[in-house]
Protein backbone atom coordinates (compact mmCIF):
# COMPACT_ATOMS: atom_id res chain seq x y z
CA UNK A 1 0.00 0.00 0.00
CA UNK A 2 2.49 2.45 0.69
CA UNK A 3 4.39 2.01 -2.23
CA UNK A 4 1.51 1.82 -4.04
CA UNK A 5 0.56 5.36 -2.71
CA UNK A 6 4.33 6.58 -3.18
CA UNK A 7 4.35 5.72 -7.05
CA UNK A 8 0.96 7.20 -7.31
CA UNK A 9 2.19 10.60 -5.76
CA UNK A 10 5.05 10.03 -8.10
CA UNK A 11 2.76 10.11 -11.11
CA UNK A 12 0.74 12.52 -9.99
CA UNK A 13 4.07 15.12 -9.32
CA UNK A 14 4.98 14.15 -12.81
CA UNK A 15 1.87 15.11 -14.76
CA UNK A 16 1.60 18.40 -13.04
CA UNK A 17 3.80 21.26 -15.31
CA UNK A 18 5.70 23.05 -12.38
CA UNK A 19 7.61 19.89 -12.36
CA UNK A 20 9.47 20.77 -15.43
CA UNK A 21 11.74 23.22 -13.64
CA UNK A 22 12.69 20.48 -11.04
CA UNK A 23 12.79 17.43 -13.34
CA UNK A 24 16.07 15.53 -13.20
CA UNK A 25 17.88 17.79 -11.04
CA UNK A 26 20.89 15.54 -10.40
CA UNK A 27 21.07 15.18 -13.74
CA UNK A 28 22.09 18.83 -14.40
CA UNK A 29 26.10 18.68 -15.38
CA UNK A 30 25.47 15.01 -16.71
CA UNK A 31 27.76 14.33 -19.46
CA UNK A 32 25.26 12.35 -21.24
CA UNK A 33 23.62 12.93 -25.04
CA UNK A 34 21.72 15.34 -24.83
CA UNK A 35 24.09 17.60 -21.90
CA UNK A 36 26.70 17.32 -24.79
CA UNK A 37 24.44 18.33 -27.63
CA UNK A 38 23.18 21.50 -25.49
CA UNK A 39 27.15 22.12 -24.56
CA UNK A 40 28.43 21.77 -28.55
CA UNK A 41 25.70 24.13 -29.56
CA UNK A 42 25.40 26.88 -26.59
CA UNK A 43 29.51 26.97 -26.23
CA UNK A 44 30.30 28.47 -28.98
CA UNK A 45 27.38 30.64 -29.20
CA UNK A 46 27.61 32.17 -26.08
CA UNK A 47 31.27 32.80 -27.15
CA UNK A 48 29.91 34.32 -29.87
CA UNK A 49 27.39 36.52 -28.27
CA UNK A 50 29.63 37.77 -26.08
CA UNK A 51 32.37 38.74 -28.41
CA UNK A 52 30.57 41.68 -29.73
CA UNK A 53 30.22 43.10 -26.32
CA UNK A 54 33.19 42.30 -25.02
CA UNK A 55 34.66 44.53 -28.21
CA UNK A 56 32.36 47.48 -27.41
CA UNK A 57 33.58 47.00 -23.88
CA UNK A 58 37.56 48.01 -25.44
CA UNK A 59 35.80 50.68 -26.93
CA UNK A 60 34.33 51.56 -24.26
CA UNK A 61 38.04 51.48 -22.74
CA UNK A 62 39.70 53.19 -25.37
CA UNK A 63 37.30 55.80 -25.65
CA UNK A 64 37.21 56.26 -21.67
CA UNK A 65 40.98 57.48 -22.09
CA UNK A 66 40.27 60.08 -24.85
CA UNK A 67 37.87 62.03 -21.61
CA UNK A 68 34.36 61.48 -20.31
CA UNK A 69 32.17 63.86 -22.39
CA UNK A 70 33.92 61.52 -25.39
CA UNK A 71 33.10 58.52 -23.03
CA UNK A 72 29.30 59.59 -22.54
CA UNK A 73 28.62 60.80 -26.15
CA UNK A 74 29.87 57.33 -27.61
CA UNK A 75 27.83 55.49 -24.91
CA UNK A 76 24.64 57.20 -25.94
CA UNK A 77 25.20 56.49 -30.01
CA UNK A 78 26.31 52.71 -29.00
CA UNK A 79 23.08 52.24 -27.04
CA UNK A 80 20.63 53.96 -30.16
CA UNK A 81 22.49 51.65 -32.17
CA UNK A 82 21.97 48.72 -30.74
CA UNK A 83 18.68 49.19 -29.95
CA UNK A 84 17.59 49.80 -33.69
CA UNK A 85 19.72 47.12 -34.58
CA UNK A 86 17.89 44.90 -32.20
CA UNK A 87 14.51 46.06 -33.23
CA UNK A 88 14.91 45.27 -37.51
CA UNK A 89 17.29 41.99 -36.82
CA UNK A 90 15.45 40.64 -33.44
CA UNK A 91 12.57 39.43 -34.51
CA UNK A 92 13.79 38.06 -37.89
CA UNK A 93 17.41 35.86 -36.36
CA UNK A 94 14.13 34.65 -33.66
CA UNK A 95 11.88 33.23 -36.12
CA UNK A 96 14.68 32.17 -38.43
CA UNK A 97 16.71 29.90 -35.94
CA UNK A 98 13.08 28.22 -35.99
CA UNK A 99 11.95 27.44 -39.14
CA UNK A 100 15.49 26.72 -40.71
CA UNK A 101 15.15 23.95 -37.74
CA UNK A 102 12.11 22.73 -39.00
CA UNK A 103 12.94 23.03 -42.39
CA UNK A 104 16.09 21.30 -42.38
CA UNK A 105 14.16 17.88 -40.40
CA UNK A 106 11.52 18.45 -42.98
CA UNK A 107 14.01 17.71 -45.78
CA UNK A 108 15.87 15.29 -43.75
CA UNK A 109 12.62 13.51 -43.55
CA UNK A 110 11.89 13.53 -46.79
CA UNK A 111 15.60 12.84 -48.57
CA UNK A 112 15.03 9.60 -46.29
CA UNK A 113 12.05 8.98 -47.55
CA UNK A 114 13.47 9.38 -50.88
CA UNK A 115 16.46 6.89 -50.03
CA UNK A 116 14.54 4.51 -48.45
CA UNK A 117 12.03 4.38 -52.00
CA UNK A 118 14.82 4.22 -54.58
CA UNK A 119 15.88 1.33 -52.25
CA UNK A 120 13.11 -0.41 -52.12
CA UNK A 121 12.58 -0.32 -55.85
CA UNK A 122 16.21 -1.02 -57.27
CA UNK A 123 15.61 -4.43 -55.06
CA UNK A 124 12.44 -5.20 -56.78
CA UNK A 125 14.59 -7.22 -59.67
CA UNK A 126 16.93 -7.05 -62.11
CA UNK A 127 15.75 -5.43 -64.87
CA UNK A 128 13.58 -2.94 -63.17
CA UNK A 129 17.25 -2.26 -61.67
CA UNK A 130 18.90 -1.56 -64.94
CA UNK A 131 15.92 0.93 -65.49
CA UNK A 132 16.17 2.63 -62.66
CA UNK A 133 20.00 2.41 -61.74
CA UNK A 134 22.30 2.47 -64.43
CA UNK A 135 25.08 -0.22 -64.25
CA UNK A 136 28.68 1.76 -64.54
CA UNK A 137 27.00 4.19 -61.76
CA UNK A 138 26.40 1.53 -59.37
CA UNK A 139 28.45 -0.35 -56.37
CA UNK A 140 27.99 -2.78 -53.72
CA UNK A 141 28.15 -1.72 -50.22
CA UNK A 142 30.55 -3.63 -48.40
CA UNK A 143 28.38 -3.19 -44.86
CA UNK A 144 24.96 -4.25 -46.81
CA UNK A 145 25.58 -5.94 -49.83
CA UNK A 146 23.29 -3.57 -51.34
CA UNK A 147 23.14 -1.84 -54.60
CA UNK A 148 23.05 1.99 -53.92
CA UNK A 149 23.29 4.74 -56.94
CA UNK A 150 26.48 7.03 -57.06
CA UNK A 151 24.36 9.87 -58.00
CA UNK A 152 22.40 9.13 -54.83
CA UNK A 153 25.95 9.53 -52.52
CA UNK A 154 26.83 12.70 -54.64
CA UNK A 155 23.51 14.28 -53.98
CA UNK A 156 24.26 13.66 -50.24
CA UNK A 157 27.09 16.40 -50.63
CA UNK A 158 25.16 19.00 -52.81
CA UNK A 159 23.90 22.26 -51.25
CA UNK A 160 20.47 22.05 -49.42
CA UNK A 161 17.70 23.60 -50.76
CA UNK A 162 16.57 25.88 -47.37
CA UNK A 163 13.40 28.27 -48.08
CA UNK A 164 13.87 30.32 -44.79
CA UNK A 165 17.82 30.72 -45.24
CA UNK A 166 17.57 32.05 -48.63
CA UNK A 167 14.28 34.64 -47.07
CA UNK A 168 16.23 35.99 -44.15
CA UNK A 169 19.29 36.91 -46.37
CA UNK A 170 16.92 38.70 -48.53
CA UNK A 171 14.95 40.48 -45.24
CA UNK A 172 18.02 41.34 -43.66
CA UNK A 173 19.72 43.18 -46.42
CA UNK A 174 16.73 45.16 -46.87
CA UNK A 175 16.69 45.84 -43.31
CA UNK A 176 20.30 46.82 -42.97
CA UNK A 177 19.98 49.48 -45.86
CA UNK A 178 16.92 50.87 -44.26
CA UNK A 179 18.41 51.05 -40.61
CA UNK A 180 21.84 52.82 -42.63
CA UNK A 181 19.58 55.43 -44.00
CA UNK A 182 17.42 56.04 -41.56
CA UNK A 183 20.06 56.30 -38.70
CA UNK A 184 22.40 58.85 -40.95
CA UNK A 185 19.49 60.98 -42.11
CA UNK A 186 17.98 61.17 -38.44
CA UNK A 187 21.06 61.30 -36.22
CA UNK A 188 20.43 64.59 -35.00
CA UNK A 189 16.77 64.24 -33.60
CA UNK A 190 17.39 61.07 -32.47
CA UNK A 191 20.04 62.15 -30.03
CA UNK A 192 18.21 65.11 -29.06
CA UNK A 193 15.38 62.35 -27.97
CA UNK A 194 17.73 60.87 -25.66
CA UNK A 195 18.50 64.56 -24.15
CA UNK A 196 22.10 65.45 -25.90
CA UNK A 197 20.52 69.25 -27.10
CA UNK A 198 22.24 71.26 -29.48
CA UNK A 199 24.55 73.18 -26.65
CA UNK A 200 25.78 70.24 -25.20
CA UNK A 201 29.46 69.30 -25.71
CA UNK A 202 28.36 65.41 -26.58
CA UNK A 203 26.76 66.67 -29.36
CA UNK A 204 29.44 66.61 -32.36
CA UNK A 205 31.56 63.06 -30.79
CA UNK A 206 27.78 61.24 -30.53
CA UNK A 207 26.91 62.46 -34.07
CA UNK A 208 30.14 61.74 -35.58
CA UNK A 209 30.09 58.05 -34.02
CA UNK A 210 26.48 56.95 -34.89
CA UNK A 211 26.53 58.38 -38.00
CA UNK A 212 30.10 56.31 -39.40
CA UNK A 213 29.00 53.35 -37.63
CA UNK A 214 25.82 53.35 -39.29
CA UNK A 215 27.50 52.46 -42.67
CA UNK A 216 27.85 48.91 -41.45
CA UNK A 217 24.31 48.32 -40.23
CA UNK A 218 23.77 46.71 -43.54
CA UNK A 219 26.68 44.24 -42.68
CA UNK A 220 25.53 43.93 -38.95
CA UNK A 221 22.23 42.90 -40.12
CA UNK A 222 22.98 40.55 -42.93
CA UNK A 223 25.86 38.47 -40.47
CA UNK A 224 22.76 38.61 -37.90
CA UNK A 225 20.45 37.08 -40.27
CA UNK A 226 23.55 34.30 -41.13
CA UNK A 227 23.83 33.22 -37.74
CA UNK A 228 20.32 32.73 -37.43
CA UNK A 229 20.36 30.41 -40.17
CA UNK A 230 23.63 28.75 -38.88
CA UNK A 231 21.67 28.32 -35.35
CA UNK A 232 18.99 26.81 -37.10
CA UNK A 233 21.61 23.93 -38.55
CA UNK A 234 22.94 23.64 -34.77
CA UNK A 235 25.88 25.13 -35.89
CA UNK A 236 27.30 27.68 -33.70
CA UNK A 237 31.02 27.10 -34.39
CA UNK A 238 31.14 28.76 -37.92
CA UNK A 239 29.61 32.44 -36.14
CA UNK A 240 32.00 32.03 -33.55
CA UNK A 241 34.96 31.97 -35.62
CA UNK A 242 33.38 34.14 -37.94
CA UNK A 243 32.94 36.40 -34.92
CA UNK A 244 36.73 35.92 -33.56
CA UNK A 245 38.06 37.21 -36.75
CA UNK A 246 35.70 40.10 -36.77
CA UNK A 247 36.46 41.55 -33.20
CA UNK A 248 40.02 40.94 -33.64
CA UNK A 249 40.36 42.98 -36.42
CA UNK A 250 38.98 46.01 -34.35
CA UNK A 251 40.74 45.46 -31.34
CA UNK A 252 43.97 45.69 -33.37
CA UNK A 253 42.54 48.75 -35.75
CA UNK A 254 40.83 50.50 -32.50
CA UNK A 255 44.15 51.81 -31.21
CA UNK A 256 45.50 52.77 -34.71
CA UNK A 257 42.89 54.45 -35.78
CA UNK A 258 42.22 56.25 -32.64
CA UNK A 259 45.50 57.01 -31.88
CA UNK A 260 47.90 56.51 -34.26
CA UNK A 261 46.01 58.53 -37.51
CA UNK A 262 44.62 60.96 -33.65
CA UNK A 263 40.66 60.40 -35.42
CA UNK A 264 39.28 59.93 -31.90
CA UNK A 265 35.88 58.34 -31.94
CA UNK A 266 35.44 58.10 -35.79
CA UNK A 267 38.31 56.22 -35.78
CA UNK A 268 36.45 53.69 -33.24
CA UNK A 269 33.42 53.52 -35.47
CA UNK A 270 35.36 53.34 -38.43
CA UNK A 271 37.15 50.31 -37.10
CA UNK A 272 33.79 48.65 -36.24
CA UNK A 273 32.43 49.36 -39.50
CA UNK A 274 35.47 46.97 -41.04
CA UNK A 275 35.13 44.32 -38.50
CA UNK A 276 31.47 44.09 -38.87
CA UNK A 277 31.93 43.75 -42.98
CA UNK A 278 34.44 41.14 -42.30
CA UNK A 279 31.83 39.19 -40.14
CA UNK A 280 29.54 39.26 -42.96
CA UNK A 281 31.97 38.18 -45.91
CA UNK A 282 33.16 35.16 -43.83
CA UNK A 283 29.48 33.64 -43.21
CA UNK A 284 28.05 33.98 -46.42
CA UNK A 285 31.13 32.67 -47.25
CA UNK A 286 30.70 29.36 -45.97
CA UNK A 287 26.81 29.47 -46.06
CA UNK A 288 27.11 29.73 -49.62
CA UNK A 289 29.11 26.27 -49.54
CA UNK A 290 26.14 24.20 -47.59
CA UNK A 291 23.01 26.23 -48.79
CA UNK A 292 21.14 26.82 -52.60
CA UNK A 293 20.85 30.72 -51.76
CA UNK A 294 19.02 31.17 -54.77
CA UNK A 295 15.29 30.13 -54.41
CA UNK A 296 13.78 28.68 -57.59
CA UNK A 297 11.06 31.59 -57.56
CA UNK A 298 10.00 34.75 -55.34
CA UNK A 299 6.82 32.57 -54.20
CA UNK A 300 9.40 30.21 -52.73
CA UNK A 301 10.81 32.88 -50.45
CA UNK A 302 7.62 32.67 -47.91
CA UNK A 303 7.89 36.42 -47.01
CA UNK A 304 4.56 36.23 -45.94
CA UNK A 305 5.16 33.70 -43.40
CA UNK A 306 8.53 35.76 -42.24
CA UNK A 307 6.24 38.76 -41.80
CA UNK A 308 3.25 37.43 -40.15
CA UNK A 309 5.79 36.12 -36.79
CA UNK A 310 8.24 38.43 -37.47
CA UNK A 311 5.75 41.25 -37.21
CA UNK A 312 4.37 39.76 -33.68
CA UNK A 313 7.50 40.03 -32.33
CA UNK A 314 8.80 43.05 -33.22
CA UNK A 315 5.95 44.47 -30.92
CA UNK A 316 8.43 42.66 -28.51
CA UNK A 317 11.37 43.65 -29.49
CA UNK A 318 10.38 47.32 -29.68
CA UNK A 319 8.77 46.98 -26.01
CA UNK A 320 11.66 45.59 -24.27
CA UNK A 321 14.42 47.91 -26.54
CA UNK A 322 12.32 50.73 -25.42
CA UNK A 323 12.88 50.03 -21.76
CA UNK A 324 16.66 49.93 -22.07
CA UNK A 325 16.86 52.95 -24.75
CA UNK A 326 14.52 54.82 -22.12
CA UNK A 327 17.00 54.21 -19.32
CA UNK A 328 20.13 55.28 -21.11
CA UNK A 329 18.01 58.16 -22.04
CA UNK A 330 16.97 59.31 -18.57
CA UNK A 331 20.61 58.58 -17.52
CA UNK A 332 21.67 61.51 -20.01
CA UNK A 333 19.76 63.73 -19.14
CA UNK A 334 21.41 62.99 -15.58
CA UNK A 335 24.79 64.46 -17.37
CA UNK A 336 28.22 63.47 -18.81
CA UNK A 337 28.93 61.50 -15.51
CA UNK A 338 25.71 59.68 -14.70
CA UNK A 339 25.66 58.43 -18.39
CA UNK A 340 29.37 57.57 -18.62
CA UNK A 341 28.82 55.40 -15.95
CA UNK A 342 25.74 54.24 -16.94
CA UNK A 343 27.40 52.74 -19.99
CA UNK A 344 30.15 51.08 -18.46
CA UNK A 345 27.32 49.11 -16.21
CA UNK A 346 25.29 48.53 -19.28
CA UNK A 347 27.63 47.08 -21.12
CA UNK A 348 29.25 44.39 -18.07
CA UNK A 349 25.62 43.67 -17.65
CA UNK A 350 24.60 42.73 -21.44
CA UNK A 351 28.32 40.85 -21.84
CA UNK A 352 27.91 38.85 -18.53
CA UNK A 353 24.19 38.67 -19.13
CA UNK A 354 24.63 37.05 -23.02
CA UNK A 355 26.55 34.32 -21.92
CA UNK A 356 23.20 32.84 -20.99
CA UNK A 357 21.75 33.56 -24.04
CA UNK A 358 24.00 30.74 -25.34
CA UNK A 359 21.98 28.55 -23.57
CA UNK A 360 18.83 29.91 -25.13
CA UNK A 361 20.05 29.43 -28.36
CA UNK A 362 21.16 25.76 -27.90
CA UNK A 363 17.31 25.28 -26.06
CA UNK A 364 15.61 27.08 -29.55
CA UNK A 365 17.18 25.00 -31.88
CA UNK A 366 16.54 21.81 -30.37
CA UNK A 367 13.13 22.42 -29.07
CA UNK A 368 12.45 23.68 -32.48
CA UNK A 369 13.86 20.23 -33.69
CA UNK A 370 12.02 18.60 -31.09
CA UNK A 371 8.41 19.98 -31.75
CA UNK A 372 9.08 19.15 -35.75
CA UNK A 373 9.06 15.67 -34.88
CA UNK A 374 6.61 15.87 -32.28
CA UNK A 375 8.95 14.37 -29.68
CA UNK A 376 7.37 16.08 -26.51
CA UNK A 377 9.92 14.03 -24.35
CA UNK A 378 12.79 15.36 -25.95
CA UNK A 379 11.43 18.66 -25.44
CA UNK A 380 10.48 18.30 -22.03
CA UNK A 381 14.05 17.13 -20.85
CA UNK A 382 15.80 19.85 -22.62
CA UNK A 383 13.10 22.51 -21.22
CA UNK A 384 14.50 21.17 -17.83
CA UNK A 385 18.15 20.76 -18.34
CA UNK A 386 18.68 24.34 -19.97
CA UNK A 387 16.88 26.17 -17.27
CA UNK A 388 18.26 24.58 -14.39
CA UNK A 389 21.81 25.14 -16.38
CA UNK A 390 20.79 28.86 -16.85
CA UNK A 391 20.59 29.38 -12.76
CA UNK A 392 23.31 27.66 -12.11
CA UNK A 393 25.36 30.26 -14.66
CA UNK A 394 23.89 33.29 -13.22
CA UNK A 395 24.55 32.42 -9.61
CA UNK A 396 28.46 31.97 -11.06
CA UNK A 397 28.45 35.09 -13.26
CA UNK A 398 26.99 37.22 -10.12
CA UNK A 399 30.06 36.20 -8.16
CA UNK A 400 32.40 36.91 -11.34
CA UNK A 401 31.23 40.41 -12.11
CA UNK A 402 30.78 41.31 -8.24
CA UNK A 403 34.72 40.36 -7.74
CA UNK A 404 36.29 41.21 -11.48
CA UNK A 405 34.59 44.81 -11.43
CA UNK A 406 34.79 45.62 -8.10
CA UNK A 407 38.85 45.71 -9.13
CA UNK A 408 38.85 46.35 -12.74
CA UNK A 409 36.20 49.84 -13.01
CA UNK A 410 39.71 51.73 -13.46
CA UNK A 411 40.57 50.14 -16.60
CA UNK A 412 37.20 51.98 -18.06
CA UNK A 413 37.95 55.24 -16.65
CA UNK A 414 40.22 57.26 -14.50
CA UNK A 415 37.35 60.53 -13.45
CA UNK A 416 36.41 60.00 -9.81
CA UNK A 417 33.10 60.71 -10.32
CA UNK A 418 31.94 58.10 -12.60
CA UNK A 419 33.92 55.57 -10.56
CA UNK A 420 31.45 56.85 -7.82
CA UNK A 421 28.92 56.06 -9.14
CA UNK A 422 30.46 52.63 -10.58
CA UNK A 423 30.36 51.50 -7.58
CA UNK A 424 26.92 52.10 -6.75
CA UNK A 425 26.16 50.04 -9.70
CA UNK A 426 28.31 47.56 -9.53
CA UNK A 427 25.45 45.51 -6.89
CA UNK A 428 22.73 45.45 -9.33
CA UNK A 429 24.77 44.02 -12.33
CA UNK A 430 26.23 41.69 -10.02
CA UNK A 431 22.53 40.57 -8.14
CA UNK A 432 20.54 40.36 -11.31
CA UNK A 433 22.64 37.78 -13.36
CA UNK A 434 20.91 34.72 -12.05
CA UNK A 435 17.46 36.72 -12.72
CA UNK A 436 19.01 37.58 -16.24
CA UNK A 437 20.23 34.01 -17.14
CA UNK A 438 16.43 32.80 -16.61
CA UNK A 439 14.94 35.06 -18.58
CA UNK A 440 17.11 34.72 -21.51
CA UNK A 441 17.08 30.87 -21.46
CA UNK A 442 13.04 31.37 -20.79
CA UNK A 443 13.09 33.59 -23.86
CA UNK A 444 14.84 30.87 -26.23
CA UNK A 445 12.79 27.81 -24.55
CA UNK A 446 9.26 29.63 -25.82
CA UNK A 447 10.58 30.65 -29.45
CA UNK A 448 11.78 27.07 -29.64
CA UNK A 449 7.98 26.12 -29.17
CA UNK A 450 7.54 28.59 -31.62
CA UNK A 451 5.43 30.53 -29.02
CA UNK A 452 5.60 34.09 -30.55
CA UNK A 453 2.38 35.39 -29.77
CA UNK A 454 2.70 35.11 -26.18
CA UNK A 455 5.89 36.23 -25.95
CA UNK A 456 5.26 39.27 -27.45
CA UNK A 457 2.15 39.75 -25.48
CA UNK A 458 3.75 39.80 -21.99
CA UNK A 459 6.34 41.62 -22.97
CA UNK A 460 4.68 44.13 -23.64
CA UNK A 461 2.91 43.84 -20.00
CA UNK A 462 5.86 44.05 -18.46
CA UNK A 463 7.12 47.16 -20.61
CA UNK A 464 4.61 48.90 -19.59
CA UNK A 465 5.50 48.24 -15.70
CA UNK A 466 8.84 48.84 -16.43
CA UNK A 467 8.27 52.16 -17.72
CA UNK A 468 6.54 53.46 -15.06
CA UNK A 469 9.26 52.20 -12.89
CA UNK A 470 11.89 53.86 -14.68
CA UNK A 471 10.10 57.46 -14.15
CA UNK A 472 8.96 56.99 -10.67
CA UNK A 473 12.58 55.62 -9.59
CA UNK A 474 14.72 57.92 -11.97
CA UNK A 475 12.69 60.89 -10.83
CA UNK A 476 13.17 60.37 -7.06
CA UNK A 477 16.33 57.81 -6.72
CA UNK A 478 18.90 58.99 -9.80
CA UNK A 479 21.46 56.50 -11.05
CA UNK A 480 20.46 54.11 -8.08
CA UNK A 481 16.86 54.06 -9.38
CA UNK A 482 17.54 53.51 -13.37
CA UNK A 483 18.86 50.52 -11.86
CA UNK A 484 16.14 49.17 -9.48
CA UNK A 485 13.88 49.67 -12.28
CA UNK A 486 15.76 47.83 -14.57
CA UNK A 487 15.97 45.05 -12.21
CA UNK A 488 12.49 45.18 -11.99
CA UNK A 489 12.32 44.85 -15.81
CA UNK A 490 14.28 41.36 -15.63
CA UNK A 491 12.37 39.92 -12.66
CA UNK A 492 9.20 40.37 -14.44
CA UNK A 493 10.61 38.66 -17.54
CA UNK A 494 11.75 35.63 -15.72
CA UNK A 495 8.21 35.93 -14.68
CA UNK A 496 6.56 35.78 -17.41
CA UNK A 497 8.69 32.90 -18.79
CA UNK A 498 7.63 30.47 -15.47
CA UNK A 499 4.20 31.24 -16.13
CA UNK A 500 3.70 29.82 -19.26
CA UNK A 501 5.64 26.58 -19.10
CA UNK A 502 4.34 26.02 -14.89
CA UNK A 503 0.77 26.22 -15.81
CA UNK A 504 0.63 24.27 -19.10
CA UNK A 505 -0.61 26.65 -21.56
CA UNK A 506 -0.23 27.38 -25.26
CA UNK A 507 2.21 24.68 -26.77
CA UNK A 508 3.06 23.38 -23.14
CA UNK A 509 -0.19 21.76 -22.75
CA UNK A 510 1.36 18.51 -23.31
CA UNK A 511 2.93 18.88 -20.11
CA UNK A 512 -0.67 18.02 -18.49
CA UNK A 513 -1.64 15.36 -19.86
Amino acid sequence: MVVDAILYLRRSIDKMPMWVFFKDTRDVFKKDELGLEIATIAIPAALALTADPIASLIDTAFIGHIGPVELAAVGVSIAIFNQVSKIAIFPLVSVTTSFVAEDDVTGSLSDKEHDIEITERSSTGNDEKEELIPKADTYKSPETNSSYSRHTAKVEHERRHIPSASSALVIGAILGLVQALFLIFAAKPILDYMGIKSDSPMLNPARKYLTLRSLGAPAVLLSLAMQGVFRGFKDTKTPLYATLVGDAANIILDPIFIFTFRMGVSGAAIAHVISQYLISLILLWRLMGQVDLLPPSIKDLQLSRFLKNGFVLLLRVIAATFCVTLAASLAARLGPTSMAAFQICLQVWLATSLLADGLAVAGQAILASAFAKKDFDKATGTASRVLQLSLALGIVLSILVAVILQFASSLFTNDTDVLRLLSLGIPFVAGTQPINALAFVFDGVNFGASDFVYSAYSMVLVSIVSILCLFLLSSSHGFVGLWIALSVFMTLRALAGFWRIGTGTGPWGFLRR
